[in-house]
């Protein structure tokens, strides 16, 4: 996988090897950033990427001007791999991690973001109940863009903050907004 623009463009994001991961294809995470691109820039933004594994999305949002991202993985060795990642490419500074539980992570308080990036596996159950936390319980800055990757098996498109789904193969991004008219 590799940074699409920006600072870090043409660096590659190493993938941890737990057989754990399916990572953002570069045609779906393309088109995702096209989206977003076209409507707000990522200068002096605050990123959450969880379920990073790789950190391939929290990557692409800092080379494309974002200020800090924390990324959340439950597994450590994800987290230790960005880490090394973010140091070779001189952003350890812009970074933090969090080795912890998705759900337990979403039960406290840390504060709002710009966007909230989600690439659960597919088979995640708690899914609908993501979206509602974060939308509704202040993890979304107002006008703050909850971007979440997940299969045909689910369908958020008629969600009242939902504002965009798109398939791109086997993967669907759905974005939510606490303001859906600011789309």
């Amino acid at each position: 996988m590799r940074i699409i623009t920006g600072k870090l463009k043409g660096r590659t994001v190493p993938v941890p090897k737990t057989g754990e991961l399916r990572p953002t294809s570069d045609r779906t995470k393309e088109g995702l950033f096209a989206v977003i691109d076209a409507r707000v820039y990522f200068d002096n933004t605050r990123v959450l990427d969880l379920f990073a594994g790789s950190g391939n999305l929290g990557f692409e949002a800092i080379s494309r001007g974002s200020e800090s991202c924390l990324f959340v993985d439950e597994e450590v060795k994800h987290i230790r791999q960005i880490e090394k990642t973010a140091k070779i490419f001189g952003v350890d500074g812009q970074i933090s991690t969090l080795a912890a539980d998705v759900e337990t992570l979403l039960q406290q308080h840390h504060g709002r973001f710009d966007f909230v990036f989600a690439d659960p596996p597919y088979d995640y159950f708690r899914m609908a109940e993501m979206i509602d936390t974060i939308v509704s319980e202040h993890w979304l800055n107002e006008d703050g863009w909850f971007i979440l990757e997940h299969d045909k098996r689910h369908d958020f498109s008629s969600h009242e903050h939902c504002v965009f789904s798109k398939s791109y193969g086997r993967t669907i991004v759905s974005i939510f907004k606490l303001n859906p008219g600011d789309f």
